[in-house]
């Protein structure tokens, strides 16, 4: 089993275009789309829907007639999910994480746990791909981590899977980088992605985590991304260069490796990328 995540700091580096062409390189791919916020991967193939499922998260409710209102459901909650007022106590289900700890350090045994709906796990068949799966965050939603740790769970145990990470470098970012074997943070020659791309990197090394980048957008005017990846001994797997040509495909969904000459620079990022995480 290989499970390379497609990462970057900050959105609108790539992340989607990478993580699309690679898994269409490969051909045997699972593709699992984890920006369960906005999934668009499935945008890019003729998918047909499997199944939808309905994922949950445990949120406490109160049992008015055993509740005394001591306030310590709300002292315990780290995510000020509980507001203890003078005669009730008040629970905000957006904000919980479903710790379970209020109902655990309640003396009275005043609060259960019910079933809140967090979004939708989507499978998909794709042709010339082994399969497609992704997550559809419910609106309003605030936390998405839950729905991210429900989906990992459909990767399977063997074959080659590419993730499409969440932006940023928050919990939900995390989450989905967590368990790879390597990690592609995709960046750009631009100051806020030379910026994010130090904290991106910053992540990855908290979790211990094998890394490389590929560089899109290759020819804009801005940092030395090379001259820094060099200097931190950090390896450049591949680049996209930018060019008008490629942003229009894009914009109409269409794969690069359609295009000879981009498919193989696709096939030459994977093999790379393979021996990487075979080496590691």
């Amino acid at each position: 089993m290989v499970r390379i995540s497609i990462a970057s700091g900050k959105g609108g580096t790539g992340k989607t275009l990478v993580a699309t062409n690679l898994a269409a390189a490969a051909g045997n791919a699972l593709l699992v789309d984890l920006d369960v916020e906005e999934p668009n991967c499935h945008l890019f193939f003729g998918v047909k829907e499997l199944s939808r499922e309905v994922v949950n998260r445990k949120v406490p409710f109160i049992d008015e007639e055993k509740c005394t209102v001591c306030g310590t459901c709300a002292k315990v909650c780290e995510f000020h999910a509980i507001a203890s007022l003078a005669k009730s106590v008040l629970v905000f289900d957006e904000l919980c994480h479903g710790c379970g700890a209020c109902s655990r350090f309640c003396p009275e045994q005043a609060i259960g746990e019910r079933d809140h709906a967090v979004g939708h796990i989507v499978r998909t068949s794709v042709d010339g791909l082994r399969g497609l799966v992704y997550g559809s965050l419910r609106i309003g939603e605030a936390s998405s981590t839950v729905l991210i740790k429900r989906i990992k769970m459909e990767i399977p145990k063997d074959g080659l899977t590419i993730i499409d990470c969440p932006p940023g470098t928050a919990c939900p970012a995390v989450e989905s980088m967590r368990g790879s074997d390597l990690c592609v943070l995709v960046t750009e020659p631009t100051t806020f992605g030379f910026h994010d791309l130090k904290l991106a990197l910053a992540v990855t090394k908290k979790l211990r985590l094998p890394r490389v980048v590929l560089l899109n957008k290759k020819g804009l005017p801005g940092p030395d991304v090379e001259k820094f990846c060099m200097e931190n001994r950090i390896s450049i797997i591949g680049e996209i260069p930018h060019e008008r040509a490629i942003a229009e495909e894009y914009s109409k969904g269409r794969l690069l490796v359609s295009n000879p000459e981009h498919r193989r620079n696709f096939e030459s990022v994977l093999g790379k990328l393979l021996e990487e995480a075979e080496r590691r």
